[in-house]
């Protein structure tokens, strides 16, 4: 069924779980995260960059997603993970997205501030959450970039709710984009984290926390993948942060390696195959499992 991201973030905040929310990129991603998430019972968000829109196309994305989540018994958000071009924001709310993030957090304070005011009055106009940012996490996925990590501030945090009225919001603790991890193995400045919760009454975010197994990395390399050395966020650390506030983790590289490893295992070990659908459906597999482990992870099984 298909809800609001503000719905299913303000159930999890109150009930002390987090939500994850999945890059989708492709058909098989899709499957892989509602299959995952109705084996589960587990409320789910589906979300897109502007990278996949570009390279998928918005409304051939769209029709997917609205089509799953509409079918699916699961409550299901669509949204728009790090929109910055103004355009593509508009062009997803238009098109029906039930939630849109709007990453300010290049800009300084002030703008950030006026810039997600102004996605925030487009998005509330239809009934449609938004996700806004404040800090930087470094690291580098899609078309998010940026080596300079910048924690968030607790007090000017309070500030950023108070004047944009966005509905949840996007914190640097000590996370990093992507699977080349900048600060090492797990380092959440809880501490942080709690004086945040403390100001700030919408839900709150977590970018950049993919945990992926050992096993999974090691196939990925057997396989013919360099992957320099992500080490993730430790689920000790994951746990840790839900239960200190974090009510939505977003999730996309762990779902890439599994993709990647899966068909390069496919491809390396069963050269006959030409067939598409014989190379896509073991990756398929191995990213549901992944992310009925993350599901899990979170809290957020049984709760759809």
């Amino acid at each position: 069924m298909l809800t609001t991201g503000k719905k299913l973030l303000d159930k999890a905040s109150r009930s002390g779980y987090a939500v994850g929310a999945l890059n989708i990129n492709n058909m098989e991603i899709l499957q892989a995260v509602i299959r995952a998430a109705e084996k589960l019972k587990s409320p789910v968000i589906l979300q897109t960059s502007e990278g996949a829109i570009r390279y998928a196309g918005l409304e051939m994305l769209f029709t997917m997603l609205r089509t799953a989540a509409e079918r699916s018994p699961v409550p299901c958000a669509i949204h728009l993970d790090h929109g910055r071009d103004l355009d593509v924001i508009k062009r997803c709310i238009k098109i029906g997205y039930t939630s849109v993030m709007y990453d300010g957090s290049h800009l300084s304070f002030h703008k950030n501030i006026t810039m997600t005011k102004r996605v925030v009055k487009l998005a509330h106009r239809k009934g449609i959450s938004v996700e806004a940012e404040l800090g930087t996490i470094g690291g580098a996925e899609d078309t998010v970039s940026s080596r300079e990590i910048i924690l968030t501030d607790p007090n000017a945090a309070k500030t950023f709710i108070d004047e944009t009225g966005c509905d949840s919001l996007a914190i640097a603790i000590g996370t990093s984009h992507g699977a080349y991890k900048f600060l090492g193995a797990g380092t959440l400045d809880i501490q942080r984290l709690d004086a945040i919760r403390s100001r700030v009454p919408v839900p709150l975010v977590l970018h950049g926390a993919s945990g992926v197994p050992h096993s999974l990395i090691q196939k990925a390399r057997h396989y013919g993948a360099h992957l320099g050395t992500p080490e993730g966020v430790p689920d000790n650390q994951i746990r840790r942060a839900i239960a200190h506030g974090i009510a939505k983790i977003n999730t996309d590289t762990d779902i890439r390696l599994a993709f990647t490893a899966a068909i390069r295992q496919q491809l390396s070990t069963k050269r006959h195959l030409f067939d598409p659908r014989d190379v896509l459906a073991p990756a398929r597999d191995l990213m549901q499992r992944v992310v009925e482990h993350r599901i899990k992870l979170f809290g957020s099984a049984g709760k759809a």
